[in-house]
């Protein structure tokens, strides 16, 4: 799957530094074209001989070249990668990057490059688990890149813990399958909802929930990596997507997210409903503020139309349909209930009450229900992976129906 693919390998100044050897000897084993761009403090680890030999082609360090006079143009680099692949990544580079610090070739090359980015972090675990890296991290998926995440073990600080940068054989590797599902929805129309939908009381405040919209962007984003068209309706929602093949609509209330749907649906291969949709709204919004009395206040509420079931109602032969189901108890048979009463084709199923699942986090636990009554549980992992893990089973599905 690399045969013949450019990749642009940066490598910043950490101690995983000497994996890159071995990167990209598998990178260049595998028929691809590589070129290495390195931090000035990533010198300090490696040699660049060493990886210009392995590579096949000069290593990039500076903006300009004293002995030749060349010009390293990151704008010529970032438009020349298949794939750009950071690894190691440091906790600084990660932060230039999320922030737009362009003071290196690396960042320059990584701000103009028009391809899949892939990140692998490596740094000590204290590092790793701080809030500012993580939410660095968070900032990155939310560009579209994609984070090979750290491994567990013993770290070069002598602790033990998550921080380890990925091996060079699992990066290689994540790169490759990239390549090879890059095309598989090629030609098809995939419509995603994602985040909460807000109910108005009145002009201030509305009822809602605490969906971030995370699940959802990561699905548009995998499905469009595989060369699918997708329509994102979006409830509100601080995440962003950037991929010129995702139409991103956005939406407030239930109501809205319903009539995009039913707009856009019978246009669809599939629809993958993840969206944490209102099951109530007030029946009546009041047109000014609402003011605080000393009385108690009874909102009566009226349900909002069902967005599955209607689209489960006029689904097609040859359409798919996915729903999510995000439970608190009796996870399985709720799901499996909601998976017959709407005519899906598979469920999601994740549950609220497990750490690390569900709204806000960055990873999710799930278990895809098939209509035949298959079950397959997954472990944890980041959400950007698990959207790769229901757009398998939409690909799966598609090829069947």
């Amino acid at each position: 799957m690399l045969s013949g693919k450019n990749i642009l390998l940066g490598i910043t100044g950490g101690i995983a530094a000497y994996k890159a050897a071995y990167l990209v000897r598998l990178f260049v084993k595998e028929g691809a074209n590589v070129k290495v761009v390195m931090t000035p403090s990533a010198k300090q680890f490696i040699a660049p001989l060493t990886l210009a030999t392995l590579a096949k082609n000069p290593v990039l360090t500076e903006f300009y070249n004293p002995e030749n006079g060349d010009w390293n143009s990151h704008v010529s680099l970032g438009l020349w990668a298949d794939a750009m692949v950071i690894a190691p990544a440091t906790a600084n580079t990660i932060g230039k990057m999320a922030n737009g610090i362009a003071d290196n070739l690396l960042v320059t090359s990584y701000l103009s490059a028009k391809c899949p980015v892939f990140i692998a972090p490596a740094m000590d675990l204290d590092m790793y688990a701080h809030p500012a890296t993580q939410h660095n991290l968070a900032t990155l998926r939310s560009f579209g890149n994609i984070i090979i995440d750290a491994d567990s073990g013993e770290l070069a600080s002598g602790l033990i813990g998550k921080g380890r940068m990925a091996e060079p054989e699992q990066i290689a590797s994540t790169i490759a399958n990239h390549f090879a599902k890059q095309q598989t929805l090629a030609g098809k129309t995939i419509l995603v909802t994602a985040g909460p939908t807000y109910e108005k009381i009145d002009p201030v405040r509305f009822i809602g929930n605490y969906s971030s919209g995370k699940m959802g962007f990561a699905i548009a984003n995998e499905a469009a990596s595989r060369g699918a068209k997708v329509i994102l309706i979006s409830g509100t929602s601080q995440q962003k997507i950037s991929n010129p093949s995702v139409v991103r609509i956005d939406v407030e209330s239930a109501q809205q997210m319903f009539n995009t749907c039913m707009e856009h649906f019978a246009n669809c291969d599939a629809a993958i409903l993840s969206a944490a949709v209102a099951d109530y709204r007030p029946a009546v919004v009041a047109e000014q503020k609402m003011k605080k009395t000393e009385q108690s206040l009874t909102l009566q509420l009226e349900p909002n139309p069902d967005i599955a079931a209607s689209l489960g109602k006029i689904k097609k032969q040859k359409q798919a349909l996915v729903g999510f189901a995000l439970e608190t108890e009796n996870g399985l048979a709720n799901a499996q209930s909601k998976l017959e009463k709407k005519n899906l084709d598979f469920i999601v199923l994740n549950q609220a009450n497990v750490e690390g699942s569900g709204f806000v986090c960055d990873t999710n636990k799930v278990t895809i229900i098939q209509r035949s009554g298959k079950k397959i549980e997954y472990e944890q992992k980041s959400k950007q992976l698990v959207a790769a893990d229901i757009l398998d089973q939409i690909t799966e599905t598609l090829s069947t129906i």
